[in-house]
């Protein structure tokens, strides 16, 4: 499979950008590290004048931590279950999520029975370390507190969750699954909207959003300005990024952030 580098990933075209959406694990990160020069890169990108928006499957708790220390200007977390962002001047956090409190109760309860289940018939599969931080989805590990599984066992768990009549995506570490029609795409949509001003479907050209695994698909399909970091070959995509960074995971990640950010200069 061919992808264009993300050197043709022309001037012009950089220097109408105002808002980078980007993937967290193994786009920022490295072996799971947060290298300093990923956040070097995204506080370059905002003081270049563009929006920086993590868009994760991680945890509510992690991205309380991450709208609050990180230079990021909001954080769509758990795949898209909520955006938070965080007023400094008012030290007030936003928090916007899908679905209501009384629904996230329910929708535990069930995912708590899945749980169970999976953990039986996947030797192997263990639930995500930072799953007590979740509010509504279950993550559970393939490789990055356990062994590596492979592509028949991960298989297994994705169809354990849609026949429950759950969604169910893979990342790079985990497969995430909840109750709900929502995802990335749709949370960034509302994040940008409320948060910024920023009509995604108009305002497509002035967005890029890096990614790395299956569950950035729909981000990569919807967005004009897609970039995948080097390690998203790994991966069989129903949509693929507009480019590819020489480098992987956070060295792809800063490839990209320069580039924008030389094209504000």
């Amino acid at each position: 499979m061919s992808f264009k580098p993300l050197g043709d990933f022309s001037l012009s075209d950089r220097k109408l950008v105002r808002v980078l959406l980007s993937d967290i694990d193994d786009t920022m990160t490295s072996e799971g590290i947060l290298p300093a020069k990923s956040l070097q890169a995204m506080e370059a990108v905002r003081d270049a004048g563009i929006l920086v928006i993590p868009v994760t499957g991680r945890p509510a708790g992690w991205c309380d931590h991450i709208a609050r220390m990180w230079p990021v200007d909001a954080v769509v977390g758990e795949n898209g279950a909520f955006y938070f962002a965080y007023d400094r001047a008012a030290r007030k956090m936003r928090s916007v999520f899908a679905k209501g409190e009384d629904e996230r109760r329910l929708d535990r309860d069930r995912l708590e029975t899945l749980r169970a289940k999976i953990l039986a018939a996947v030797p192997g599969a263990g639930i995500a370390s930072d799953q007590d931080y979740r509010v509504a989805d279950l993550a559970v590990d393939f490789c990055e507190d356990v062994a590596p599984l492979d592509e028949a066992a991960v298989a297994l768990i994705v169809d354990m969750f849609v026949a429950a009549g759950a969604t169910a995506k893979v990342s790079s570490i985990h497969v995430n699954g909840w109750f709900g029609t929502y995802d990335k795409l749709t949370m960034a949509e509302r994040c940008l909207r409320e948060v910024a001003g920023i009509d995604m479907t108009a305002d497509n050209e002035r967005i890029v959003f890096a990614g790395d695994s299956p569950n950035d698909a729909p981000m990569f399909g919807f967005f004009r300005h897609s970039v995948g970091v080097a390690n998203v070959r790994r991966f069989e995509l129903p949509h693929q990024p507009g480019w590819i960074t020489q480098g992987e995971s956070a060295d792809g990640f800063c490839e990209l952030a320069n580039a924008l950010v030389e094209a504000r200069r």
